[in-house]
């Protein structure tokens, strides 16, 4: 982050034919030379920032003859954080991000509908001013139970936290061909399917006799962060994953979308949708024994906080 330096030149106002002793001094004090201090022109190693967001939607009804819930009330948040440290031809870049979201209604009491937890380390080391030759360790997993609802009266324990965790290690090579976009390419790369309670694992392809099951294959991660307008930006990730042990030509994707739009300094709307395809998450179908495309789609409005290198601003000079 380049840091600026502000000067001010005190006025010098002198006339043709004659200077008083202030005039003067002014003038000598604005032509001195002033040195920089050589710390202003290091740039920095690390920047560090991050993003806070809260939507809020309430509904009621009373005396309503169409019908419907007498009362509704959504709450979706996102809690994100990044450093990425650059010197010379070295990189590493860190990234995690939380969503969290519970919907409350008078039928059907209190339910989650979102609950995302992801940590992303990427090291690179710099082979030309557009590719690295990188490894990349991520983590994905929820905090809280989750449960399916088939029905009114009925619920299914589906997940808690590491239940499932996908954790994946991949060497690779990370491609920048314009600014904002990152290809990151592997041919060899390790994934774990982590499930803690037995009772849980063979909804997600994990031996019941094992807590993780292991798979080896091709791994892809496109990333892309792009400003759509003055105050609409947009921010999307696609992961795809081929495993060579079984069935490699059902290929695993995982892709966040997410749109925002600026209403005011801390307003904001956001749209985001999540599309997943797992083949060994076999939940849907007729029977419930085939793999399916997972979406979500949320809209909301609220609050939009970003900070930025949290490193604060030098105080302003005192006018002359």
């Amino acid at each position: 982050m380049k840091k600026f330096l502000f000067v001010f030149f005190l006025p010098a106002f002198y006339t043709a034919f004659s200077q008083d002793a202030t005039v003067q001094d002014l003038k000598t004090e604005s032509s001195k030379t002033i040195t920089k201090d050589p710390n202003d022109t290091i740039p920095k190693i690390w920047k560090t920032g991050g993003l806070i967001s809260v939507n809020l939607a309430q509904g009621s009804l009373s005396n309503w003859a169409a019908g419907g819930e007498k009362f509704s009330l959504s709450l979706n948040s996102l809690l994100s954080g990044f450093a990425f440290y650059k010197k010379n031809k070295h990189s590493w870049d860190n990234l995690a991000t939380w969503n969290i979201g519970y919907v409350k209604t008078t039928s059907l009491g209190t339910r989650k509908n979102d609950d995302r937890v992801e940590f992303t380390s990427k090291y690179g080391y710099a082979l030309n001013p557009k590719l690295n030759l990188s490894g990349l360790f991520n983590v994905r997993t929820q905090f809280f139970k989750g449960y399916d609802y088939p029905d009114a009266d009925t619920k299914n324990y589906t997940s808690n936290f590491f239940a499932p965790a996908y954790v994946l290690l991949s060497p690779g090579f990370d491609y920048h061909p314009v600014k904002n976009l990152s290809i990151f390419v592997s041919p060899a790369t390790a994934r774990w399917t982590i499930v803690r309670p037995d009772s849980l694992r063979a909804l997600y392809g994990v031996p019941v006799d094992k807590p993780a099951d292991f798979q080896f294959g091709a791994y892809g991660t496109i990333s892309y962060v792009a400003n759509l307008g003055k105050a609409v930006s947009y921010t999307g990730k696609l992961d795809l994953f081929s495993n060579y042990r079984h069935n490699p030509q059902n290929v695993d994707v995982y892709m966040t979308n997410l749109f925002a739009a600026k209403i005011s300094r801390i307003l904001s709307v956001t749209y985001s949708l999540t599309l997943i395809y797992d083949d060994d998450v076999r939940q849907f179908g007729p029977h419930n024994t085939s793999a399916g495309l997972q979406v979500q789609s949320l809209f909301g409005a609220g609050l939009m906080v970003k900070f930025d290198n949290f490193t604060p601003k030098p105080p302003k000079a005192p006018a002359p």
